[in-house]
């Protein structure tokens, strides 16, 4: 308990927060065991997903951002538009961050989404098959990430509710 405070005294105090939320919702609430590697994740993500600018992070050849999931996928499948695996796998690590996100805190902007191109959108079957594909990447430098992205991927229901049980902590993020 004493290293598990001496690292949350170094985390930015949104971070600290946040991670302390998730211990919250995960181990206490959830039962879903030890996973500090994948609360450590999710409060790195939640702050992330802080800036503004950060749903559009992914850009194109051109440097434009991409402004919807179905042009996300296309940039980070190497058979269409990622020029790399590399680039495959941080597009799809996006997306899945971005759907647990969105479906977790802020649900309502789901359908504010679902239109033109993503008005088929399945925003947790994408987010699932992302993080498998980031998840994929089990080779250095992705080692140690691989596994919270296919814990991620296979049990993301369970972190989308725990997302939903912090934004209910929150009187700020909750609905009018």
């Amino acid at each position: 308990m004493k290293e598990d405070q001496d690292f949350n005294s170094t985390l930015h105090p949104m971070q600290r927060f946040f991670a302390e939320a998730l211990q919250d919702a995960l181990q206490v609430r959830l039962n879903l065991g030890n996973s500090d590697r994948v609360q450590l994740y999710l409060s790195g993500m939640l702050m992330r997903m802080l800036h503004q600018d950060a749903a559009f992070a992914i850009r194109n050849a051109e440097g434009q951002p991409v402004r919807t999931i179905s042009e996300m996928v296309l940039e980070g499948d190497i058979r269409y538009r990622a020029t790399s695996f590399k680039r495959e796998r941080e597009v799809h690590r996006h997306i899945g961050d971005l759907m647990l996100f969105w479906t977790g805190i802020f649900p309502e902007a789901i359908p504010a989404i679902k239109k033109g191109a993503d008005a088929t959108l399945d925003p947790t079957a994408q987010g699932i098959e992302s993080y498998q594909i980031a998840g994929s990447f089990s080779y250095d430098p992705f080692t140690e990430e691989a596994p919270v992205l296919k814990e991620l991927g296979q049990n993301f229901e369970a972190y989308q509710y725990a997302l939903a049980l912090i934004r209910a902590s929150m009187p700020a993020l909750k609905p009018n």
